[in-house]
């Protein structure tokens, strides 16, 4: 897992600087810088947007004395997503967009709830009541 997250955290930016490099060619620096803040600009917007909506519909379900595990994982998408959005580069923008549309983000909430269940019942995660 350490060798996993060590190769993530070199390829990734290689990966950002090669296709923000190739873009400046293409495009322009100038448009390739303003496309770069541009999906920072938009994705903090509707990361808030979303995080907001989904804060107030786990106020709700508590209130009405639902559990809301589904929502929870909902907010942890959205915000890894804005983290990605505010990230510079192209991957992590599409990575993060991913993230934050409901459509691409319920493929990823399935996956991810799949992994911790896996988790959990092999005490890898320790709950704690």
């Amino acid at each position: 897992m350490r060798y996993i997250l060590l190769t993530i955290l070199i390829i990734i930016p290689v990966l950002e600087i090669t296709a923000i490099m190739l873009s400046g060619n293409i495009i322009g620096i100038g448009p390739t810088l303003l496309l770069i803040f541009l999906t920072a600009l938009l994705g903090g917007y509707y990361a808030r947007k979303q995080g907001l909506e989904t804060f107030r519909k786990a106020q709700r379900q508590m209130q009405y004395g639902e559990m809301p595990g589904d929502t929870i994982m909902d907010g942890v998408c959205i915000f890894v997503g804005a983290i990605l959005l505010l990230l510079p580069g192209f991957f992590t923008d599409i990575l993060g967009l991913v993230l934050l549309l409901p459509p691409t983000r319920s493929l990823i909430k399935g996956r991810l709830f799949k992994a911790i269940t896996k988790r959990v019942n092999k005490r890898n995660i320790k709950i704690i009541t």
